[in-house]
């Protein structure tokens, strides 16, 4: 975590005609990805992307607004949340906000480290059987109490096949949660698993109200959808409490003047949407913003170049990658996705767009995650053998498809230079921008040929990182969106996250990198380092590495 003022060489810049896709719907409450703007999805995204711009200058197109003043925080961020119900998304942008609601039994600390948050204290009384020791002095937004009764209604819900729930995933290998007292519950699992207290800590194990909990199954028996109430009555025990949220617009949270523990530091913050760039940019530098993200590394060095302003950057657990629909020819031969991945110029990608501020990745998790194996060696940059490998499956002459991409403009940059690098093998490829709900929905729904997008490996554990994205029981909106189904891989995750032994789990782990490398499920671009605009006078800010925001401490000096 620091700060910076160094910049890398600029922006390689290439013509291209984007075919923009008509997308007038909001996102839903449906899953997402990234997060980067993909969570883990998709890790947010969020979870690392700047949003179009193409034909702004210097200033920026969009109009900035003056100086906010007073002790109310201002976040310009590109995304919208897609739910309040921390069981309804699995996005970064959702998680920003849910994590300032809700708290979680556990958090993690800046090195990934657990600590206690709702829970004082955990273990595992028996391999299967872990043990939760809660707090007795919290109390919700709303003044219901936080007890063993409403954790267990919490997990019992994410573990609802109605709710059907997109973060299902981290939790299904929960038999049953079990209250031993007030304050006292057990999570019995279906086998031995080594994350679960660090899938505890995860956003999508926020404890909401109790009350709220029923309220929303009492809408869904006349005849709602899960998350329709808590989506408008969002009520944890988090240092904010939820003010309003304006689809599309914003999202405003005020201070929990009852929080149990060191209240937060600002009356206010507000999520604001804004697309542009160079707005947001414009907006951090009039002081309409006082934090933005992300930020684009084109616009690094104006921003460390501006008095008053600078560049926050911190190492990411995240993951950029482009995933091949394996359903779809010519996409469903191993061979294909090869050679798309050996035609791929990882080095221009990091230099050329994100300007030397990301590593490239061999695979799907990088070096700071459990699991991850410097033995197994990626797919190298050779334009000459994906030819050949092209002309072994039948595509001597190439072909014509697709790539999609939100509008990032991130993304964007990384789909112009990869289009170019393909043509260079015969491969035509045209560019489709979606807006960021129906681009989830569509990818999870298979209807892409390749596509653009992020992970975050949250608990920082190969579990989460290999798992969502790869087990064939995740296909679609839980990770999956490469649609890949090896019984071979499947039974080496499934074994993994079964095991207790760390060094048997790397072996497992190693074991399931080296068939995500030849199987070649996606072209596995870079691992991103976050870039965040912040004012001068905001003091006390973080971005943990799995992508979220961490306001409690952070003061506005006026």
């Amino acid at each position: 975590m620091f700060k910076s003022k160094s910049l890398k060489a600029g922006l390689l810049s290439m013509s291209i005609v984007l075919t923009f896709a008509a997308c007038a719907s909001e996102p839903d409450d449906g899953g997402t990805a990234d997060p980067d703007n993909n969570d883990g999805a998709v890790e947010n995204n969020d979870d690392a992307n700047a949003n179009a711009n193409e034909d702004a200058d210097a200033e920026g197109d969009g109009e900035v607004e003056e100086l906010v003043e007073g002790n109310d925080l201002i976040i310009a961020t590109l995304s919208d949340a897609e739910a309040m119900d921390p069981h309804g998304s699995n996005d970064v942008p959702s998680s920003n906000i849910q994590t300032n609601i809700y708290e979680s039994l556990l958090s993690q600390n800046e090195d990934t480290e657990l600590e206690p948050l709702l829970a004082t204290e955990w273990d595992a009384v028996e391999e299967d059987l872990w043990e939760f020791t809660l707090r007795e002095d919290v109390t919700f937004h709303d003044g219901s109490e936080f007890n063993a009764d409403v954790v267990k209604a919490n997990f019992d819900r994410v573990l609802d096949e109605d709710v059907a729930s997109p973060r299902e995933f981290l939790y299904n290998m929960i038999e049953e949660v079990i209250v031993v007292d007030d304050y006292t519950v057990q999570f019995k699992t279906e086998f031995p698993f080594a994350p679960l207290p660090s899938h505890i800590a995860h956003s999508g194990g926020g404890i909401m109200s109790g009350e709220i909990i029923e309220a929303d199954y009492e809408a869904m028996e006349d005849g709602g959808q899960p998350g329709d109430y808590i989506n408008e009555n969002p009520v944890g025990t988090g240092f904010f409490k939820f003010e309003s949220w304006n689809p599309g617009d914003e999202v405003v949270l005020t201070k929990n003047e009852d929080y149990w523990g060191e209240p937060a530091q600002v009356d206010s913050v507000t999520f604001k949407v804004v697309p542009e760039d160079l707005t947001r940019v414009g907006e951090l530098e009039t002081g309409a913003a006082h934090i933005i993200y992300p930020v684009s590394p084109s616009d690094k060095d104006r921003i460390d170049n501006t008095d008053g302003i600078s560049i926050y950057e911190q190492e990411s657990l995240s993951l950029s990658y482009i995933g091949f629909n394996m359903e779809k020819e010519p996409f469903d031969d191993p061979k294909v996705r090869q050679a798309i991945s050996m035609a791929i110029n990882k080095d221009d990608l990091i230099e050329g767009v994100m300007e030397g501020t990301a590593t490239p990745a061999v695979g799907p998790i990088g070096e700071q995650v459990f699991g991850f194996t410097d033995e197994v060696e990626g797919l190298p940059y050779d334009p000459e053998q994906a030819q050949e490998l092209l002309a072994e499956a039948g595509y001597e002459d190439g072909f014509s498809t697709t790539i999609w991409t939100n509008d990032s403009r991130e993304r964007m940059d990384v789909a112009e230079l990869v289009q170019a690098q393909l043509a260079a093998i015969g491969v035509d490829v045209e560019i489709e921008v979606l807006e960021w709900g129906a681009y989830l929905d569509n990818t999870a729904e298979g209807e892409h040929d390749m596509f653009i997008l992020g992970w975050v490996t949250v608990t920082a554990d190969a579990d989460y990182g290999m798992y969502a994205l790869f087990h064939s029981d995740n296909q679609g909106s839980a990770g999956n969106r490469s649609f890949m189904a090896n019984d071979e891989l499947d039974d080496l995750l499934d074994q993994a996250r079964e095991e207790a032994d760390p060094d048997t789990r790397e072996e497992l782990y190693k074991q399931a990198m080296e068939i995500l490398v030849e199987e070649a499920p996606m072209s596995y671009l870079y691992h991103t380092t976050y870039l965040v605009g912040l004012r001068d006078e905001v003091q006390g800010f973080w971005k943990h590495p799995n992508g979220l925001y961490q306001l409690q401490e952070v003061t506005i000096e006026n």
